[in-house]
């Protein structure tokens, strides 16, 4: 696939890093000639200095035979305005463009990008994606990941072991025997840094993170048999006042019982969170000052969301949080390399903006019937939700016989509105909508195997 993507930054970056690793042709372009040197020295792909909405730009790209355009700088309108030059002056099939700006996302302007004014085909918006993604989190206080799919209806959720876990040293085949009216599977294990498929008889340690897709009915089951019984959040504090604080804000304050305070730095960013809000208590002051955070009422807090656009003031300000009292934090960090500080400094769970925002691109460059992805462990594993089309070899037998590749583990199966876990005598129908995971050497498989194949026609 010939990609063009517009925009070298972190989310561009990502992208691109993605896409060659699949042996993509892959140009990015950018106006700044650190960025596009970096992204040339370091990934597989071209780089191009210039405009990415200027037409001779997107000429110089590659335009003319490219596949799909990813539009992903930091200006919505250079967004809107490639992808249009795109369709007008080369037809390029596919064209992504990442919208930031909610006024242009009101749902009274649905009919702004359609093919006869702006011809975008997918609009992303990291700051709902991301918001959604906390919210879902603080759904599931005792996972570290937690995404949703088929409607809502199945959850793929990651969770670390405990010492005092009790199904540690249980092989996975008995967890099936011990509760067996519990939808969910482990589909895949990080331990030690390294992520792998489980086969039936391998059993859980201490420390391991845990892949599980469940019906979404039965995740708190799920989480308490693997040692989190954590109550959802009451008390919740968020330090950042910008659009992913003030959506998830603004979400939470459709829930009764809940008490929101915010605390923002910037005076006019504090001013307008406070006017747009209903129920959430705003104060004006730094996330790392102490005394502020007590006003806000970190000692008694369930859960502290530091969401600010700054890695290091949300990482300081989470564990700042933490030795004040509150029982959870929950970091926004856009630069991976901090990654790792997250479990020696004592934050909970931190939240990837670059890592939800490719996911959502990924969903429309995997080929064959895949109507969601999320990519895990910086792109080691993908959870997909697929559709099951005739051709498929997967349907009309029983799974034991599919011969799936070794590195592919399917977690739920949704047949005629019922969510079914497999076993090895599962038979995968036509229309089913299946729910799997895959190991990244694996994913072309996958998408093989819900091709449309030309006997169909």
């Amino acid at each position: 696939m010939r990609v063009i993507i517009c925009g070298a930054g972190r989310v561009g970056y990502g992208i691109a890093r993605r896409l060659a690793r699949e042996n993509n042709d892959v140009t990015v372009v950018d106006q700044s000639p650190e960025l596009v040197q970096n992204v040339s020295e370091k990934l597989d792909v071209r780089g191009l200095i210039g405009h990415g909405a200027h037409p001779e730009t997107l000429e110089k790209a590659g335009a003319r035979e490219a596949d799909m355009v990813i539009a992903v700088t930091f200006s919505d309108e250079v967004n809107m305005v490639a992808c249009q030059v795109c369709h007008s002056l080369f037809s390029v099939p596919m064209k992504i463009a990442r919208v930031r700006a909610q006024s242009y996302l009101d749902a009274q302007w649905t009919d702004l990008f359609s093919r006869k004014h702006l011809p975008i085909d997918v609009i992303i918006s990291p700051e709902l994606e991301v918001g959604e993604s906390i919210l879902r989190r603080l759904r599931n206080p005792g996972a570290f990941e937690t995404i949703s799919f088929v409607e809502g209806r199945v959850s793929a959720i990651g969770v670390r072991l405990g010492e005092d876990c009790a199904v540690i040293n249980t092989p996975l085949n008995q967890l099936t025997e011990l509760f067996p009216d519990v939808k969910a599977v482990v589909v895949g294990i990080v331990r030690d840094g390294a992520l792998f498929r489980p086969k039936s008889t391998d059993q859980l340690a201490a420390n391991d993170d845990v892949y599980f897709i469940a019906d979404r009915g039965h995740v708190t089951r799920t989480l308490d048999i693997f040692g989190h019984s954590e109550q959802q959040a009451r008390r919740i504090v968020i330090i950042g006042g910008g659009n992913i604080g003030r959506y998830v804000a603004r979400e939470l304050e459709g829930e009764s019982g809940l008490k929101l305070r915010m605390v923002e730095a910037s005076k006019p960013r504090a001013e307008h969170a406070a006017q747009d809000l209903e129920r959430t208590i705003v104060i004006n002051g730094s996330g790392l000052d102490r005394e502020i955070l007590r006003e806000a009422g970190t000692k008694d807090a369930e859960t502290v969301l530091a969401l600010t656009n700054d890695d290091q003031v949300n990482i300081l300000s989470s564990v700042i949080a933490k030795r004040e009292g509150a029982e959870r934090s929950v970091a926004l960090i856009n630069n991976s390399d901090y990654a790792g500080l997250v479990e020696a400094v004592g934050i909970d769970a931190f939240v990837d903006p670059r890592a939800t925002t490719v996911s959502t691109i990924l969903q429309h460059v995997r080929r064959g019937r895949i109507k969601g992805v999320y990519s895990i462990q910086d792109g080691q594993a993908e959870v997909m939700d697929a559709i099951a089309l005739e051709t498929s070899p997967l349907v009309g037998q029983p799974l034991r016989e599919t011969n799936l590749p070794g590195g592919v583990s399917i977690g739920a199966i949704v047949h005629k509105d019922e969510i079914v876990i497999p076993n090895g005598g599962t038979i995968i129908e036509a229309g089913d909508r299946v729910v799997l995971f895959a190991l990244r050497e694996n994913v072309k498989d996958v998408e093989q195997m819900f091709r449309v194949s030309l006997e169909y026609f």
